[in-house]
């Protein structure tokens, strides 16, 4: 090892990567690429011809105009997403709305691709949470390490170690005397 310093020999590729890697966290990227990855099959295909030997299926419909609107929206909603994360639960309540817009008005949701793109765009968009930084004086959170704790079984009556999860959110099993409370083979309630 050289007494250099690692952040002088990396390449540029991997500082761009880690750069990027660091932007992708910050905003809900994967809501925003799904829903304009929604969009582009909304707004192509109404417009699309598809050539099968010497015939031309034209996929045009009289609704190209409100398929391209919505298309633009989606990829327009999908910056958004990126770029102004502030907004992602309205961007993704309308690239719902778009998305379910879409199926009567663009061909069935750009033949159901758009529209599951759009859909689960919009619903990332909705659910994603940005995370918070470890406070000041905190020390970041360690990764869990992968070896399982050994069992340790105390007896009842042994003062349990501090710190040590005693059972914790399963209540205790209640037992009862069913013998007191029999007359004759009926139980009070009934």
């Amino acid at each position: 090892m050289s007494p250099e310093s690692q952040g002088q020999n990396e390449h540029y590729l991997s500082i761009a990567w880690r750069g990027f890697r660091t932007w992708r966290g910050d905003r809900p990227f994967w809501a925003g690429l799904f829903t304009m990855l929604g969009g582009l099959p909304i707004m192509y295909f109404p417009y699309a011809n598809m050539h099968l030997g010497n015939m031309t299926l034209a996929m045009s419909t009289t609704a190209g105009a409100g398929s391209l609107i919505i298309g633009v929206l989606l990829v327009t909603l999908g910056l958004t997403m990126w770029f102004h994360s502030i907004v992602r639960v309205f961007a993704g309540v309308a690239a719902i709305l778009l998305a379910l817009i879409s199926i009567p008005v663009a061909n069935i949701g750009g033949f159901v691709i758009g529209f599951v793109f759009a859909l689960i765009g919009g619903a990332l968009s909705v659910s994603w949470v940005p995370g918070e930084a470890p406070a000041e004086g905190e020390p970041a959170p360690a990764a869990p390490s992968e070896e399982v704790p050994e069992t340790v079984s105390f007896a009842k009556d042994e003062p349990l170690p501090e710190g040590v999860l005693h059972g914790a959110g399963i209540p205790e099993q209640q037992t009862y005397d069913t013998t007191v409370e029999t007359e004759g083979g009926r139980h009070r309630a009934g």
